[in-house]
């Protein structure tokens, strides 16, 4: 690995880190955290925000999606904020679409400059599997996509297809593909919390689980990480 790139790579998520913590500590009154009604005017805050342009905050979280996703961030905050903020139908597209670009984006920049760094971590451990992707790429890459990647950290799965010399169209399209259905639940909790915080009058955990927009998805989620489950064993497991 190029030394100045890492230098490069890092200084650009320091800053992103840092800024978005300023943001929140300097937008958050952190002595506030245990009063309900708090969140509740948070809550009016962002519909209001967001509802004001549409169109500016989406092009503002893809932009943010992509480059989260490329400096190695986990993709379930994404999912859940981008509920929170669109609500479970546009929160799904926009999310299924940033995180699909960013993660196009990382396996591009891994396969021009870190492929031999990816063949040392991964090779190995997946060589039963390389034969398979080779012939039919699309199609098990899909698969691995919708089983939630093995078990294997997000980021990692995002660069797993080096090893294999995925095409970047296979790559985009099994990923928006394989996607959906997880990022459909998240982001549906996602818009369950903000429903659930504009409209009870306290806090409650057992009212929160029980309501309808947190524990329908939530067996859902049970039911497609079962469905994942026969998935990986009818394509992955020898």
């Amino acid at each position: 690995m190029n030394k100045n790139i890492k230098i490069a790579l890092g200084s650009i998520y320091l800053i992103i880190l840092i800024s978005f913590l300023y943001f929140l500590f300097t937008k958050f009154d952190i002595s506030r955290i245990d009063d309900f009604s708090y969140y509740k005017t948070i809550q009016e805050n962002i519909d209001d925000t967001i509802g004001k342009n549409l169109i500016f905050n989406l092009i503002l979280f893809f932009i943010f999606s992509i480059i989260w996703i490329v400096l190695l961030g986990f993709g379930t905050p994404l999912l859940l904020l981008s509920g929170i903020l669109f609500g479970k139908w546009i929160g799904t597209i926009i999310s299924t679409i940033s995180i699909s670009v960013g993660a196009l984006s990382l396996y591009i920049i891994a396969s021009y400059f870190f492929t031999d760094l990816v063949n040392q971590i991964l090779k190995e451990k997946f060589s039963k599997y390389i034969e398979r992707f080779q012939k039919n790429e699309f199609y098990y890459f899909f698969a691995f996509r919708f089983s939630g990647g093995l078990g294997v950290p997000f980021f990692l799965q995002n660069v797993l297809p080096v090893v294999f010399k995925m095409k970047n169209s296979n790559y985009f399209f099994a990923s928006f593909l394989g996607f959906i259905p997880v990022f459909f639940i998240w982001n549906t909790i996602g818009a369950g919390l903000n429903t659930f915080i504009k409209e009870a009058d306290e806090f409650s955990i057992f009212n929160l689980i029980l309501s309808d927009e947190i524990y329908i998805p939530v067996l859902i989620f049970i039911g497609l990480i079962l469905s994942s489950l026969i998935v990986k064993k009818k394509f992955f497991n020898d």
